[in-house]
């Protein structure tokens, strides 16, 4: 399963409302780490299929979601759980770490 595009408009139906954990990850095209972390978190999508469902949410156009969320910088991942953020970080990390981040919060 691959990462999935959230915009504004379906954030409540797709994180909030979701009956498995989601990671989001709040990025933009301009990011270099946005994009360091990208191919890591298509992996961790396909090894976690089931468990978790990881979205990205492009900042440029869909600023709402972001800012109520508090999102200074970028990336931004979050985990919510049951509509709730159960653990957040900032910035790229490798991808045994965030699967460490993912396992230990779900």
């Amino acid at each position: 399963m691959a990462t999935v595009p959230v915009t504004d408009q379906n954030f409540d139906t797709e994180v909030l409302q979701s009956d498995i954990p989601v990671v989001v990850d709040f990025w933009a095209e301009w990011c270099g780490p946005c994009k360091q972390i990208g191919p890591s978190l298509e992996e961790l999508s396909d090894e976690l299929a089931g468990k978790v469902k990881i979205v990205k949410v492009d900042v440029d156009s869909n600023p709402n979601s972001p800012a109520q969320m508090g999102v200074r910088s970028i990336p931004a991942l979050f985990i919510f759980k049951d509509g709730q953020v159960v653990s957040n970080m900032a910035g790229a990390k490798p991808k045994a770490a965030l699967q460490s981040w993912i396992n230990d919060s779900i």
